[in-house]
């Protein structure tokens, strides 16, 4: 579901039940006219929000995807972050990072086939504020799972291993 319309959904209800109620209780219109109010309230409730999320997504560079980059200049050191709720999201991992110093970028694995997180990322930060985080955060509890961070390791490509 979108956000906006996640965010609306229960104030439209709400609109139309008061709606609905205030013309049944008035003897003004007939009761054809007041489900048709209903369902207007409904369906604007419904579409405008709607609206507004494909025209927001519309004025977005498809190149805008990660987000989570800043424009840090200097060292940086990349952590490894385990243990990640399956529900837990970009902004969500920068966010408790930021709170002990810079991060330059934040990257959540997803499984190819599936699209679902696989409970592991990285977090790309400035050197100097690397071994603090690892300290503050790894075994920390974050959104009920015990966090595991360390130091990234290196990618092995394919060629290293078969020398």
């Amino acid at each position: 579901m979108l956000p906006t319309l996640r965010a609306s959904l229960p104030y439209t209800l709400a609109l139309a039940v008061l709606a609905y109620l205030g013309f049944a209780f008035l003897p003004v219109l007939e009761f054809a006219q007041e489900i048709f109010v209903v369902i207007g309230v409904l369906l604007a409730g419904i579409l405008v929000p709607v609206l507004i999320d494909v025209k927001g997504r519309a004025g977005t560079l498809p190149s805008a995807a990660p987000l989570a980059k800043t424009d840090y200049k200097g060292d940086t050191t990349t952590l490894y972050v385990g243990n990640l709720p399956y529900r837990a999201n970009e902004d969500a991992v920068k966010e408790l990072f930021q709170r002990f110093g810079v991060v330059v970028n934040v990257r959540l694995m997803k499984d190819r086939q599936t699209g679902r997180r696989r409970g592991f990322g990285f977090v790309e930060v400035a050197a100097k504020d690397g071994d603090k985080m690892i300290q503050k955060l790894n075994d920390f509890n974050f959104q009920e799972r015990t966090l595991k961070v360390r130091e990234a390791k290196e990618r092995q490509d394919a060629d290293d291993a078969e020398e």
